[in-house]
């Protein structure tokens, strides 16, 4: 076995197919585990399909440094020569969501929603760099975490800067391509969109939506024939998933989803507006995403920073009549009210009543010397509440705490312009 490749060391073999072997690498430099794709050298020299593979290894090659996102692999550096080529990718512990597409193995309707969800998110973020997939299927999508996933494999994908935006014959699963993809049309996010649809069918159903012993048939399938409604194959799935599902999967693209903003939104609101009962008992991230994105305070904050925010930030539910802050206390800490009302005052008098969205608190990290507290915050209703600490900003990334204090300034901007209106009407 290999072990060393450049400056990477070789800690072991993860898995291997026709055209490439994956190993665990360790980067000495950077400190962390590294996943390697080497290219098999007489995969790439076969007469007829060396040129594909190829083709596939370089398109994944190209996008070293470029897909940064949370939910996406990331590529860390690739080596492509006539000898050995391969590619560093982020290390991701775990199997991918393949496992969870079987009877017996489905995953709560829950954590489905929250993953397709957060694929919605990832996929338009590198659709806004000119990337389309065009391989969406269960098994490149890794399971980072109970709550987490992240996009890989993009070899396959279509980019901005070339001219191949049809569907490479013999590569990818017939199963999950759209009806435009299996007939070789030109093809732009919208096939994502379809193929993330079967995925989410097959998490829900634990079928696919078509099923056929030959590839001809399958095709055939695709372009002409309607699937079972989800609930049909699992009664106790709500008509809304029947709708999400059947919308992103339309063979006319003028049916379907016409951008990810809208199918993430429809997949939010249907995890927003569950039954309390079948709902769990705190936030799930998709509604905690919808709630932070609707905010005018993170308007300027990009997708991955967001995610960022919702790792850093806690939320907790208070009662009617909590004291979220109060007068007199030292401050490390600042929130966002996610829902509910809370009212702000001093000595009894009420001074402000806060409404969702609103930032309260942020002097205790825009002050330099810290910063005590100077009136009360207390809950009219049950609230939700997102609170940020001092320390867990400052170890925010750099872009991420800029747009923090461009915020900042914002509100306290707004706030003298509304005491200067208040003070000119006395």
């Amino acid at each position: 076995m290999l072990e060393k490749l450049g400056k990477y060391e070789i800690v072991r073999e993860l898995g291997h197919g026709a055209t490439s072997t994956v190993y665990l690498g360790r980067d000495p430099f950077a400190q962390r585990d590294v996943a390697i794709k080497v290219a098999t050298p007489e995969a790439l020299r076969d007469p007829e399909r060396g040129r594909i593979y190829s083709h596939l290894f370089l398109n994944e090659a190209s996008l070293v440094g470029k897909l940064d996102h949370p939910h996406i692999v990331q590529i860390y550096d690739a080596v492509v020569a006539e000898t050995l080529s391969y590619i560093v990718m982020e290390y991701v512990q775990g199997g991918t969501l393949e496992d969870f597409t079987h009877h017996g193995r489905l995953l709560p309707v829950e954590r489905v929603v929250e993953f397709v969800f957060k694929c919605t998110r990832a996929l338009d973020y590198a659709y806004r760099l000119g990337i389309t997939h065009r391989d969406i299927k269960p098994a490149n999508i890794l399971v980072a975490s109970e709550a987490d996933i992240k996009i890989s494999d993009f070899g396959a994908a279509i980019t901005a800067s070339g001219n191949d935006r049809t569907q490479v014959s013999g590569i990818g699963s017939p199963a999950y391509m759209s009806p435009q993809q299996v007939q070789e049309h030109p093809l732009d996010h919208r096939t994502d969109i379809y193929s993330l649809g079967v995925v989410l069918y097959q998490l829900l159903t634990g079928d696919l939506p078509f099923q056929a012993s030959t590839s001809y048939n399958m095709v055939y399938q695709i372009i002409h024939a309607e699937p079972a409604k989800p609930s049909f194959l699992r009664p106790e799935l709500p008509p809304a998933l029947d709708a999400i599902v059947a919308r992103a999967m339309a063979k006319d693209l003028e049916a379907r989803y016409p951008t990810w903003e809208l199918f993430a939104h429809d997949l939010a609101q249907f995890a927003r507006h569950r039954p309390l009962k079948a709902r769990q008992s705190s936030l799930a991230d998709t509604e905690k995403f919808d709630i932070l994105r609707a905010m005018p305070f993170f308007t300027l904050f990009p997708d991955s920073e967001l995610w960022e925010v919702l790792r850093f930030s806690h939320w907790n539910r208070v009662k009617r009549e909590s004291t979220v802050m109060r007068d007199g206390d030292a401050g490390d800490f600042f929130c966002f009210l996610a829902d509910g009302e809370l009212k702000v005052t001093k000595n009894g008098r009420l001074l402000n009543l806060l409404t969702p969205g609103e930032c309260f608190g942020e002097m205790a990290v825009v002050s330099r010397s810290g910063h005590v507290r100077g009136a009360d915050v207390i809950a009219l209703n049950p609230s939700h509440i997102v609170t940020v600490r001092r320390e867990a900003l400052e170890k925010a990334s750099e872009s991420c705490r800029m747009h923090f204090y461009q915020s900042f300034l914002e509100v306290l901007a707004n706030r003298l312009t509304l005491a200067n209106q208040r003070l000119a009407a006395v």
